[in-house]
């Protein structure tokens, strides 16, 4: 494989968190959040889209949805835990990802709303006609429609691209996948 084709960016928003009294950064995960993160997780393995590389937010919801997902997955790859992913805007996370290692095939980005929502929405945007083939490739307008309507917690997009990781940009990658616990068969 060429270094520059077949690279997959896996964004996933934290599952659902509790709303104790402490700082926004130190909320846990709620019962149903600590359910669904290894039931995403699992989905990942069963799915193909195993990461090589994991950039997480800070945030304590964040960690424990990797912490949890990463069961699920079975695997251990490296993971960074970067502030800049739980403070960030939906370019700021770009910013981020397109420093991804170069060695890096499929990486998954563990975030929050609205930066995760945005970005996906952003990947999908067309904005040239040099972007035509990924956006006619592009998942089912179902699928388009659902996401845009709401990213819930836990949920994944899967994206596909050609180039490196400094090129990803909007609509130069096509959305395979956009997936929530509710709508995963066996769901525990």
């Amino acid at each position: 494989m060429a270094d520059g084709t077949g690279r997959k960016l896996v964004l996933l928003r934290h599952a659902k968190s509790a709303w104790p009294d402490v700082p926004d950064h130190e909320r846990p995960l709620a019962r149903r959040g600590q359910r669904d993160a290894p039931v995403m997780g699992r989905w990942l393995r069963a799915a193909g889209h195993m990461p090589d590389q994991v950039l997480c937010s800070t945030a304590r919801r964040a960690r424990e949805t990797w912490q949890l997902a990463q069961a699920g997955l079975e695997a251990t790859p490296p993971a960074s835990f970067d502030d800049g992913v739980y403070h960030g805007s939906a370019e700021q996370l770009l910013d981020l990802i397109r420093r991804a290692p170069p060695a890096a095939r499929t990486l998954l980005v563990v975030g929050h709303d609205p930066a995760i929502a945005e970005l996906a929405l952003r990947l999908t945007a067309t904005t040239s006609p040099a972007s035509s083939r990924a956006v006619s490739d592009a998942a089912p307008p179902a699928v388009l429609d659902r996401m845009r309507a709401k990213f819930p917690t836990a949920a994944i997009a899967v994206f596909e691209f050609a180039g490196t990781w400094d090129q990803l940009g909007p609509g130069t990658a096509r959305l395979t996948h956009f997936v929530t616990p509710r709508h995963l068969p066996g769901k525990a």
